[in-house]
């Protein structure tokens, strides 16, 4: 149970980060990126609820939350949960590729804008470096 808080707290620190990361570049830039952090509506489930309030937000929290926990469980398979470098590499190339399901809504950014891909794709990085630190840290505590 420990475990779980400690990944469920990594998470929420990293997306934390990583949501002030891409609105930091929105506010500097003008880049939309930031935005897909928030939007499911080109989830079928989902999307109904995207104008609620909070729900976006809510959402980019538990995919932080269930991809820390679910990536963590994977690499302890292999027993390779505590290499940082392997979470840097998992959420900059998801990242990357994640960013096109722009393709699939009207809500800026479009999946044809490079610069926008270019930093949501450094924010995962970004993301990956915080979730491989903290987990190598609080590995070498216990």
């Amino acid at each position: 149970m420990k475990q779980i808080v400690r990944l469920i707290t990594t998470a929420i620190i990293a997306g934390v980060i990583l949501a002030l990361s891409l609105k930091i570049i929105q506010i500097t830039t003008g880049n939309p990126a930031y935005i897909l952090l928030y939007n499911m509506d080109y989830i079928p489930v989902l999307k109904q609820w995207n104008n609620v309030p909070g729900a976006g937000m809510l959402f980019h929290f538990i995919t932080c939350i269930v991809s820390v926990i679910g990536l963590f469980y994977i690499l302890k398979l292999f027993k390779r949960e505590k290499v940082a470098s392997l979470y840097v590499a998992v959420y900059t190339i998801g990242g990357g590729i994640l960013f096109f399901l722009s393709a699939l809504t009207e809500t800026p950014p479009a999946y044809t804008n490079a610069a926008a891909w270019f930093y949501w794709t450094i924010g995962h990085a970004i993301f990956g470096v915080t979730v491989g630190l903290l987990i190598k840290s609080i590995s070498s505590k216990q």
